[in-house]
């Protein structure tokens, strides 16, 4: 730790991590009046993925006072539809949900993470309750009464609570002593983003193939990304294609519903792996985004997830701190915990179950994935309750949902 005499300075939060779960960590805890560090490299502004954000992630979004320059920048999700493109003996029926059955213009919207980031990062840079330390975060000392963060250039933070949003490899979790159960799929993301001559509608178009999902969600005007899972061999072989011939081959993959199709960034490839924290608090640590969980780009659930985390922990820190209470101490700490496990667990299993019931060959399983899909097809009540719990897990009513709209037209056409 720091040589005796190194000035120490002191905060009530300090975030490690600058992704958009670290971002927006900062946000929430300096926008609620706690003075705030945050410790991280620079800002990447080369992610060419994107974002599906869903409600809570709206909300929170809209508080921290980002939305607003945000939203122009989105494409709406006003349908999601799933079709079944596996070719097996059992197949699921095409199954379509319209958040006009919610009374919605749209389940969400879809940004460019580069977007997002630069916003949140702006966002910062107009705080006077943010110490933005540009550096990696060399050291940590936890102790009962406060956690010492020392960076690489030898400045020492001192925080009530140290907030880990240091992605999947964290360091502030293992200086934690926190384990992790980790898996891996035989599966790899070729990620991208495409032009195409028709216009998508606002329509998110999932297939399913026996390697994995093909998932095209709309972006702003006559573009789309692309989410596309395959086995190692098949994503080596999608990227080593020239631009055209990779257009061709994904547009038939699409069987053409959006017409010509135009690469239009750079393909990108991320082998897919699951990642659980066994716990989410130690002592004055708090895990938040992929420190906590990691699992395959399906449903729009992964930085929604976390962007949940960020939001709970904000709102029991704000509870002790209304109690006179120690925002790092234990008691905080196993609200915050009790509060995400379960949306953690079940979200990362149900992610789990759909991905492997696409890879398994065995008939019981195929004919039980496809009775599920049907009755969501068919029964209102239970695909209403589906649409809810999959923008807002525990949503008991549609007044829960305030997605805040721009200024177009109530129901989207062609973009």
């Amino acid at each position: 730790m720091a040589k005796t005499g190194t000035p120490i300075e002191s905060v009530d939060v300090c975030v490690v991590g600058a992704g958009p779960s670290g971002l927006s960590a900062a946000l929430v805890f300096a926008k609620q009046g706690f003075s705030t560090a945050l410790i991280a490299p620079e800002v990447n502004h080369a992610d060419g993925r994107t974002t599906a954000l869903l409600q809570a992630s709206i909300d929170l979004l809209d508080q921290i006072g980002v939305w607003d320059g945000l939203v122009l920048k989105t494409a709406p999700l006003a349908r999601m539809r799933m079709i079944d493109d596996t070719g097996r003996l059992v197949r699921a029926p095409e199954v379509t949900f319209d958040s006009v059955e919610l009374e919605l213009d749209a389940f969400g919207y879809n940004i460019l993470n580069t977007d997002l980031n630069a916003a949140l990062e702006d966002e910062i840079s107009k705080s006077d309750n943010i110490l933005y330390i540009n550096e990696i975060a060399s050291s940590f000392n936890l102790g009962s009464e406060c956690a010492l963060i020392e960076t690489a250039s030898g400045r020492v933070i001192e925080a009530s609570l140290l907030i880990a949003a240091d992605g999947r490899n964290s360091s502030v979790r293992e200086a934690a002593g926190i384990d992790v159960r980790r898996w891996s799929y035989p599966q790899v993301a070729l990620v991208l983003n495409l032009e195409h001559e028709r216009p998508h509608h606002n329509i998110s178009t999932e297939f399913h193939t026996p390697t994995g999902p093909f998932t095209l969600v709309p972006l702003p005007g006559r573009a789309s990304s692309l989410v596309c899972v395959e086995n190692t061999e098949g994503a080596d072989r999608l990227r080593g294609l020239n631009k055209d011939d990779l257009a061709l081959e994904l547009e038939r993959r699409a069987h053409s519903i959006l017409g010509k199709f135009k690469v239009a960034s750079k393909p990108q490839t991320f082998p897919l792996s699951g990642m659980n924290a066994k716990a989410l608090t130690a002592n004055r640590v708090a895990l938040v985004g992929e420190t906590a969980h990691v699992f395959p780009p399906i449903g729009a659930q992964g930085l929604n997830l976390s962007l949940r985390d960020v939001a709970a922990l904000g709102r029991v820190a704000a509870e002790a701190r209304s109690k006179g209470a120690d925002i790092g101490a234990p008691e905080a700490l196993s609200n915050y915990e009790r509060e995400r496990k379960t949306d953690i667990v079940t979200r990362t299993g149900a992610v789990d179950l759909l991905n492997r019931s696409l890879l398994t060959d065995l008939l019981p399983l195929q004919v039980a994935r496809s009775a599920g899909l049907y009755l969501a097809d068919k029964v209102t009540p239970l695909r209403k309750l589906l649409m809810r719990e999959g923008m807002a897990p525990g949503t008991k009513a549609r007044t829960s949902f305030r997605i805040k709209r721009p200024a177009w037209p109530k129901r989207l056409g062609a973009r």
